[in-house]
């Protein structure tokens, strides 16, 4: 069997392990030269955080143990499709590339849907669901001035 494989059995199994301990049926791991970096599963209700899905549990271990923001060289094996924050995230944190196992259709088929997400995020702000309403612009672009002219930035 082929070290991909094993990766995504790895995730897998994760995701059995943590369906059977009070955790959502999610699990990931993320690996640098063909080595395991790090590893998470959902811990949305054990630790009652709406962010902590597998994928961001692991990318949050992989960049506190390397010391960086940004996983570049890194693959993702996620034993499902990404949810659109977990997208997200994989884009923030750079990862190369991104390998599943079950579809958002399967997901959406045990109530874990994100139609509505992937739908609202197409919306106006005025046409979505949860009221986006824009205040204080111009006191937040001093900011935003600062920002930009800041020589000792990082960027990311």
């Amino acid at each position: 069997m082929n070290t991909k494989n094993n990766f995504m059995l790895r995730a897998i199994e994760l995701s059995m392990n943590s369906a059977n301990n009070d955790g959502g049926p999610f699990g990931c791991v993320i690996t640098k030269e063909n080595e395991i970096i790090a590893e998470g599963s959902n811990k949305v209700t054990l630790s009652n955080d709406p962010t902590a899905h597998a994928e961001v549990v692991a990318i949050r271990e992989a960049c506190k143990k390397m010391n960086t923001f940004k996983l570049t060289g890194c693959d993702l094996y996620t034993s499902c499709e990404p949810c659109p924050m977990c997208l997200s995230a994989i884009y923030w944190s750079h990862i190369d590339n991104i390998f599943y196992a079950n579809t958002r259709e399967d997901a959406k088929n045990i109530d874990f849907d994100d139609s509505l997400i992937y739908s609202e995020i197409s919306k106006k702000n005025e046409d979505r669901q949860i009221p986006i309403k824009q205040m204080l612009r111009d006191d937040a672009l001093k900011v935003f001035e600062l920002w930009s002219k800041k020589k000792d930035k990082i960027k990311y």
